[in-house]
C-alpha cells in the first residue's frame, strides 16, 4: 500500500445512519453514513463536535483497511451540515438533542411540514400549534432548546477548533448566554472559576491557541489563584509564599520572578490576602480569609453578655430532667450539663455510643422548660433528618434554615435578618467548612446561645478549613468531650471498634461462629481484595444478614482512582446489581439506568441537592431527555446535560460519606493507598455503619491505618484568630 502521505485526499459526504461512538470530550467519532454511490453503510472515522444521526457529513481524508474493523475513511476534516432529506430531518430531530421533541414527534413534525421543518421551528413555531398532541408548553420548549442547541453547536465549534473538548459547552452557554464566544476570547482564565468540570489546564490550552504568552502575567496570576484553589481543595484556608511559588512554577514553567509579581498584582487586586500563620509568610484566597475573620468575630460576639435563659440551679434540673427521661445521666454527662446551663456558647464532641445525643437532649428539654426558643440544624439532609428523630424537635438542614435563595445565589437570613432564636444547635458540626460556618454563625443574634455538637475525630469537612477542631483548639470555647462508653453501645462491636481504632489500638478479632456486627476480612493483595468484595457485596451480605445490596450496602474506599477506588469498583458493581436496567443513557463517560445507586457531586441550590447526597434513578424519559432521581422520597429531575453533576454511588470515597449513616459498610484497605492512610479516615468510615461493617485489606494497610494519627494538618489560622479576639 501506497504511503498515506503521498495520496491525494479524497472527498466523501452522505447522511450519518448511526453514531457507534462519540466522544463528547475529544471529538473523536466513529460513524456509520450512508455515501452517494455506496450500496452498504461506510465506516468514518474522525472528529466532530457534536453529531447526531441524520445530518449530513462532508469530509476529506483516505481510505484504510483496519485489521480488526476493515475498510474504513479516515477523515482529516469532517465539516457538518443540517440534514436535507425528509428522513434525514425525521432521525436528527428524533435523536433526543432537542428537548421535547423524541421519536414520535419528529415523525408528526416532518409529516406535517416536511423539508420545511427546520424552517417552522425556527421561524414560525406556531404553525406546531395545530398539530395534535403539541400545546403552547411543548413549542415554547421546542423554540427554546433549538436556538440553545444552535448556540451551544456554534461554541462547541469554537471550542474544538482551539483544541478543547466539547463537554461542557452546555454550562458554558448557560453561564454565559449569547457572549459566551466573546468573554472567552477577552479571557479564557475566567473558565476554570466560573465553569464546573473546566479546570485550569483546559484553559490554559485555550488561552495558548488564542495567543496568549506562556510568560504573561495574565496567565501567571490565573496559575497563581488555581493553584491556590486546588490546595483550597484540599481543604487548606492558606499556603506558605514559598510553596506557592514553587508549585505555581512547577505547573505553569516560568520563572519565579514573574510569579512574584503575579502575586503582588492578585493582592493588590485583593484576590488574595498575605498574612503570617506561626511567623511564616502565608497566602489566602480572599473569600475565605473573609470566611476565617467573619467565624472568630461571630463566634466572640456570640460569646459576650448572659445566656438568655439566666441562671438555671443545676442541682434541681439535673434530678428533674432524668424523671422527665426515664435515664441517669453519668457523673461526666452532669458535669456537661452544669458546663451547657451555665454558659452561653458550648461545644460537645465524643465519639459514637458516649451519649451525646442523651446530653443534648436532656440539655434542650431544661432549656425549653424555661420557654426558650430553640433551632436545630445540621449540614446535610440526612443529619437533619436523624436529628430530627433523637430529638422530637424540627430540624432543618443550613441551607433552608439560612433560607438559601437561588436567584440571588445567597442567603435571606445574616447580620441584619438574623434568625428568631434564644439557642442555635448545630449538629455533625465536623462536616461544616469554614465559609458556611462564617453565614451560619453571622445569623446567629447578639441574644442567642450556641451549641456545636459534634465528633472532633471524625475527618474535617470536605470544604476547606478544620472548623470544629479550631474552635476547640482556641482555648476560648467551653468544650466538653465525652469518651466514656455506655453499657448498652458496649455491646456493639462496631462501637468499641472505633473507639480501639481513635486510641491507636487494632480492631478487636471476630471469633466463633456466632454473627456479629463487625468483620476483619485478611487478603494479601488488591486482586484478592478486589475479589472478596465483590463477593461480600452481591452475595454473602445478602444471604446472611438479608441486606439488600443496593439500598443498604456501601462501599466506601479511601480512593476514587485505581482498581479498588471508587469508579472502578463502581462500573463492576453496576453490571452485577444492575446490569439488565434499562433504557440506558450514556453522559460525561458514565452509564445510567433505572435502579442505578447515584451521589450528587456538587451542591446544586435550584434543585435543594447538595454534595453527598445519595439516591436512585427511577426513569429516564429518552422523549424528554431527562432522569428523575429518587433522594429519600423527594423526585428530584435532571436534564442530560446536567448528567456531570452525578456519578455512580454504589462505592463512594470516604470523604463523601461523612454525615450519613448506612445499615451495613463495606471498606477496601491496601498498602497502595498508603498516602491516605490514616486513623481519622479509617475511623470515619466505620463510624458511618449502623449495623454492620466489614474491612477488607491487607492486615499491614489496617495497622499503618490506625497507627497513623493525622500526618497532613490542615493550613488554617481560625484558631488564633478567635484566641485573639477574645483578648
Amino acid at each position: 500500500m501506497r504511503n498515506t502521505s503521498e495520496m491525494t485526499p479524497e472527498r466523501l459526504s452522505g447522511s450519518v445512519e448511526r453514531v457507534t461512538f462519540h466522544s463528547e470530550e475529544s471529538g473523536f467519532c466513529v460513524l456509520r453514513a450512508k455515501v452517494n454511490g455506496q450500496r452498504d453503510l461506510v465506516t468514518v472515522v474522525g472528529s466532530a463536535a457534536s453529531i447526531t444521526a441524520g445530518e449530513f457529513i462532508e469530509c476529506v481524508g483516505d481510505w484504510y483497511n483496519d485489521k480488526t474493523h476493515g475498510l474504513q475513511f479516515k477523515a482529516t476534516q469532517l465539516k457538518v451540515v443540517p440534514p436535507s432529506t425528509i428522513e434525514g430531518m425525521e432521525k436528527y430531530l428524533g435523536s433526543g438533542m432537542v428537548k421535547g421533541i423524541g421519536p414520535h414527534f419528529a415523525k408528526v413534525l416532518v409529516k406535517a411540514f416536511g423539508e420545511n421543518v427546520f424552517g417552522v421551528i425556527e421561524n414560525e413555531p406556531d404553525r406546531m400549534l395545530k398539530l395534535a398532541g403539541i400545546g403552547r408548553k411543548r413549542v415554547e420548549k421546542i423554540t427554546s432548546a433549538w436556538a440553545e442547541q444552535k448556540a451551544i453547536r456554534e461554541i462547541m465549534v469554537f471550542l474544538q477548533s482551539h483544541g478543547v473538548g466539547t463537554v461542557r459547552a452546555v454550562r458554558i452557554y448557560k453561564t454565559y448566554g449569547d457572549e459566551a464566544i466573546v468573554k472567552v476570547t477577552e479571557n479564557p482564565y475566567r473558565l476554570a472559576l466560573d465553569i464546573h468540570g473546566i479546570g485550569f489546564k483546559s484553559a490554559d490550552i485555550i488561552a495558548g491557541r488564542l495567543g496568549i504568552a506562556p510568560d504573561s502575567l495574565i496567565r501567571a496570576r490565573a496559575g497563581v489563584r488555581h493553584v491556590l484553589q486546588e490546595m483550597s481543595n484540599d481543604g487548606h484556608c492558606a499556603a506558605p509564599w514559598d510553596t506557592l511559588v514553587k508549585e505555581a512554577a512547577k505547573l505553569l514553567e516560568i520563572p519565579a520572578v514573574i510569579l512574584e509579581k503575579a502575586i503582588l498584582e492578585e493582592i493588590s487586586e485583593e484576590n488574595l490576602v498575605q498574612e503570617d500563620i506561626d511567623g511564616r509568610p502565608c497566602l489566602f484566597l480572599t473569600p475565605l480569609q473573609r470566611a476565617e475573620a467573619g467565624v472568630a468575630a461571630s463566634m466572640n460576639r456570640i460569646l459576650e453578655g448572659q445566656s438568655p435563659w439566666g441562671a438555671i440551679d443545676a442541682d434541681k434540673a439535673i434530678p428533674w430532667v432524668e424523671e422527665k427521661t426515664g435515664l441517669t445521666l453519668s457523673a461526666s454527662q452532669k458535669e456537661a450539663v452544669r458546663l451547657a446551663l451555665s454558659q452561653k456558647v458550648v461545644v460537645i464532641t465524643g465519639g459514637p455510643g458516649v451519649g451525646k445525643t442523651t446530653l443534648v437532649n436532656s440539655i434542650l428539654l431544661i432549656i425549653r422548660a424555661r420557654r426558650m426558643r430553640v433551632t436545630l440544624c445540621a449540614p446535610t439532609g440526612r443529619a437533619a433528618k436523624r436529628l430530627s428523630e433523637s430529638t422530637g424537635l424540627e430540624a432543618k438542614t443550613i441551607h433552608r434554615l439560612m433560607e438559601f435563595d437561588p436567584q440571588t445565589f445567597g442567603f435571606k437570613r445574616g447580620h441584619d435578618n438574623p434568625l428568631d432564636t434564644d439557642l442555635l444547635v448545630i449538629d455533625e458540626s465536623s462536616m461544616v467548612d469554614v465559609a458556611l460556618m462564617n453565614r451560619l454563625l453571622a445569623a446567629v443574634p447578639d441574644s442567642a446561645a450556641l451549641m456545636i455538637v459534634g465528633d472532633v475525630d471524625q475527618l474535617p469537612s470536605v470544604g476547606p478549613g478544620s472548623v470544629l477542631s479550631d474552635i476547640i483548639d482556641s482555648g476560648v470555647v467551653p468544650t466538653v468531650r465525652l469518651t466514656e462508653i455506655f453499657r448498652q453501645a458496649a455491646t456493639s462491636r462496631i462501637i468499641v471498634n472505633a473507639h480501639r481504632i481513635n486510641k491507636g489500638e487494632l480492631p478487636l478479632k471476630t471469633e466463633g461462629k456466632d454473627l456479629t456486627d463487625f468483620y476483619f476480612i485478611p487478603a494479601d493483595t488488591p486482586e484478592e481484595i478486589h475479589e472478596k468484595l465483590m463477593q461480600v457485596v452481591t452475595e454473602r451480605i445478602p444471604r446472611r444478614f438479608g441486606f439488600h445490596p443496593v439500598k443498604d450496602v456501601q462501599v466506601l474506599t479511601p480512593m476514587n482512582r485505581g482498581g479498588l477506588g471508587a469508579r472502578s469498583l463502581n462500573a463492576e458493581l453496576q453490571l452485577k446489581l444492575n446490569g439488565k436496567g434499562a433504557p440506558k443513557v450514556t453522559r460525561f463517560g458514565t452509564t445510567y439506568a433505572p435502579g442505578d445507586k447515584v451521589i450528587q457531586t456538587v451542591n446544586n441550590y435550584d434543585k435543594e441537592v447538595f454534595n453527598g447526597d445519595i439516591g436512585q434513578i427511577l426513569e429516564i424519559d429518552e422523549e424528554e431527555g431527562t432522569l428523575f432521581v429518587d433522594y429519600d422520597g423527594r423526585t428530584v429531575e435532571y436534564e442530560l446535560g446536567e448528567l456531570d453533576e452525578l456519578s455512580l454511588a454504589y462505592a463512594t470515597s470516604i470523604h463523601k460519606s461523612q454525615g450519613s449513616e448506612y445499615p451495613a459498610v463495606v471498606i477496601p484497605l491496601a498498602m497502595q493507598h498508603y498516602t491516605l492512610l490514616e486513623r481519622n479516615l479509617i475511623y470515619t468510615a466505620v463510624t458511618r455503619g449502623k449495623k454492620l461493617v466489614t474491612i477488607i485489606g491487607q492486615p499491614k494497610a489496617l495497622a499503618m491505618a490506625v497507627k497513623n494519627r493525622r500526618s497532613s494538618r490542615r493550613l488554617t489560622r481560625l484558631a488564633v484568630r478567635i484566641a485573639e479576639g477574645s483578648r
